[in-house]
């Protein structure tokens, strides 16, 4: 008895979870968070919050720093609460599946049959009546063969239904969603992205967090080198794509992999993506005589709209000379105080300062790096794959054709959920192609019986 009443109230449960009106308002918290965390910036430090979301401050939702910290409005989408909300939409959409629609799909796939004495509802799109003693089931079960039918014939009955994989869609959706959901769940609690600046010829670790689930763990035995960063120009000198080299060291320190990074060619090893996202221009390092070697940092600045690198060299104490580089394939330039350009020098050609000479050796630049392991990106793929097949699907009408024979008439009876005048054009084939086979049958007797 107890059982009985547990598979009753777990029942109970089941179908209010599976309510339509319960999820759409699940999916509206969901979307109404998913928003919330779009407008307030995710995954910054506190005194971001307090700058931006000061106390009683006048912004578009009113909002302090420390109502979004408390309520975990930094990182809503890794919050207990958001999780829970979307198990909750998960289990609505999964009661639906196995309450709803399996139920639905099987009882499509049951065999209908229909007598003449039933009564015929709004339900059907097509009836109609044939009067011929000449009427014969196997001329019907010929022509809804033709026309792509399953046909079940019982006694004087036939059944026949054709679509069903556009009973199927429904189920692809959920399916579809629930894999996105969990995806994204999986992301953001088990990735973690990574935010490197590395200089050409230097080696960098993963230690640069930007953001982390809470189960995630970061590979501390991989490490790289950026081998090479150079930058590819247009014809006008606007920057066409940019390049970095990079090793990749494993355990043992012995390199796995060297690979020709670029923007959307990313490098991948063993669950761990490397994306090229920025790249900058740190300093000058310049050989002053024989034996002096100095840097001096370059700092970004716009001339004429165009960006540009500057670094200042002092002959002495009151006079220097600016080091100027638009482009790195190009010669840097030498102006003076005034702005005037004096010169244009390349990189390792000798030229001299009060008599001595002076040559700059290299232009030390640093290539961006986003450092990111995302295993549920797979299943997001995979979801709005699903997503994608079922709502083709979706568009094959479910049709079904009920035929009932008695001794004087024939009962034709057909319905479709969607795309009736596709379905009307079937209906016609059906009929044309029923009349030839009675015609060819009414031709025979009349040869075999009344001109013999």
């Amino acid at each position: 008895m107890l059982i009985w009443k547990f598979k009753n109230l777990l029942w109970s449960f089941v179908k209010k979870l599976s309510n339509l009106s319960f999820s759409i308002l699940i999916l509206f918290i969901i979307a109404f968070f998913s928003t919330l965390g779009s407008i307030i910036e995710q995954d910054q430090d506190l005194l971001y919050y307090q700058m931006n979301y000061p106390d009683n401050s006048s912004n578009l939702i009113y909002l302090d720093w420390k109502l979004i910290i408390n309520l975990g409005l930094d990182h809503i989408f890794q919050t207990w609460w958001f999780i829970c909300i979307l198990l909750i939409f998960i289990f609505s959409l999964m009661s639906c599946s196995f309450s709803t629609q399996l139920p639905s799909l099987k009882n499509a796939r049951r065999w209908k049959f229909i007598s003449k004495r039933k009564s015929f509802n709004s339900s059907f799109y097509f009836t109609d009546i044939y009067i011929d003693k000449s009427n014969s089931l196997a001329n019907f079960i010929y022509s809804l063969i033709r026309s792509n039918f399953f046909v079940f014939c019982q006694g004087s009955s036939i059944y026949s239904y054709k679509g069903l994989y556009g009973r199927i869609a429904p189920i692809f959706v959920h399916f579809s969603i629930i894999t996105v959901l969990l995806g994204s769940m999986i992301s953001f609690l088990f990735g973690f992205v990574v935010q490197e600046i590395v200089p050409d010829g230097e080696i960098f670790h993963v230690k640069n967090i930007t953001h982390s689930g809470f189960f995630s763990r970061l590979p501390i035995d991989i490490w790289g080198r950026v081998e090479e960063f150079y930058i590819k120009y247009n014809s006008d000198s606007s920057i066409q794509q940019f390049f970095s080299k990079i090793s990749i060291f494993y355990r043992n320190s012995h390199r796995v992999k060297s690979y020709l990074m670029s923007v959307n060619k990313p490098l991948r090893f063993n669950k761990v993506t490397l994306y090229q996202t920025n790249w900058k221009l740190n300093a000058l390092r310049i050989n002053l005589g024989s034996q002096q070697t100095f840097q001096k940092k370059l700092l970004k600045t716009s001339i004429n709209n165009k960006s540009c690198w500057l670094a200042n060299f002092y002959i002495d104490d009151t006079k220097q000379i600016f080091f100027v580089i638009f482009d790195l394939n190009k010669p840097i330039l030498l102006s003076n105080s005034n702005g005037l350009i004096i010169g244009s020098v390349y990189i390792n050609q000798v030229f001299y300062i009060n008599n001595i000479h002076v040559s700059i050796s290299n232009i030390i630049s640093s290539t961006g790096l986003q450092i990111k392991v995302d295993s549920g990106v797979y299943f997001v793929y995979l979801g709005f794959f699903v997503l994608m097949l079922s709502t083709i699907v979706s568009y094959l009408s479910y049709s079904q054709v009920w035929i009932y024979k008695d001794s004087r008439f024939l009962d034709f009876l057909a319905s479709t959920n969607r795309a009736i005048l596709f379905f009307e054009e079937d209906i016609l084939d059906i009929n044309l192609t029923y009349n030839y086979y009675s015609n060819q049958l009414i031709h025979s007797y009349f040869v075999d019986n009344i001109l013999k």
